[in-house]
């Protein structure tokens, strides 16, 4: 991780079944930046895949950021950014941290959250509530174990099984995402259908608090639209 001062801290939180690498040749080129970058990869999924079981949940992978920055990032701006079902995670973690900043008297640490083609969820709605009813088709054609989603066919080889309770909890905030600098949401264009991020921009894309982008790639935003997914993130770490 760079330890560039004047540079902002990016904690990058996959997608569905997806590890950490799928950030690599981004993370690379914030790096060269001069940000730091914090990849996860959440508990359960790809090289992570020997602790999938029926208890991974959705606060298992927001106890996951939290524990990774509390451990990995120093002091400084937090960018956080998810894509796809990672919305639900950077929600939760930057709320967490943000009651733990409070009762400590200390400035919320969290900057900005950048949602990439991802789910934008409130208070007590889970991942499943938000999304449509082809995505939650392939959330119940699950694997052998009875508790993992299976990667669909055009994903990542490197791509596993994902932890279905992480989809089917509910999100618990205490606060709303205004109270951060920045907010930005990403939408991908390029779907086969309709997409099953469509509701969750909705939700925002006539909000002035937020920042929209529309991206004439497909959901892996990392790999169609790198470039332009590039200067976005550089443009939220402005200050």
């Amino acid at each position: 991780m760079s330890t560039n001062p004047n540079g902002s801290t990016f904690v990058l939180v996959p997608g569905m079944c997806h590890g950490a690498w799928c950030f690599d040749d981004l993370a690379a080129s914030l790096r060269e930046a001069g940000h730091r970058v914090l990849a996860v990869t959440l508990s359960g999924v790809a090289e992570r895949a020997h602790l999938l079981h029926g208890g991974v949940n959705l606060d298992t992978h927001v106890t996951d950021v939290v524990a990774a920055i509390e451990n990995d990032a120093p002091d400084g701006d937090l960018v956080l950014v998810g894509h796809s079902y990672g919305g639900m995670v950077i929600t939760g973690a930057a709320d967490r941290i943000a009651r733990a900043d409070d009762a400590s008297g200390r400035r919320c640490r969290v900057d900005a959250l950048v949602f990439l083609d991802a789910v934008v969820a409130h208070d007590g709605e889970s991942c499943w509530d938000v999304v449509d009813e082809d995505e939650r088709r392939w959330y119940v054609g699950l694997d052998d174990s009875g508790f993992g989603v299976p990667p669909l066919p055009f994903f990542d080889e490197r791509a596993t099984a994902h932890p279905l309770a992480s989809v089917l909890q509910r999100l618990r905030v205490s606060g709303t995402l205004d109270r951060f600098r920045r907010l930005e949401y990403v939408y991908a264009l390029d779907w086969p259908g309709e997409s099953p991020l469509r509701r969750s921009y909705d939700r925002v894309r006539d909000d002035p608090r937020w920042n929209c982008h529309e991206l004439n790639g497909k959901h892996n935003l990392m790999r169609d639209k790198p470039d332009d997914l590039l200067q976005i993130l550089l443009d939220v770490a402005r200050r």
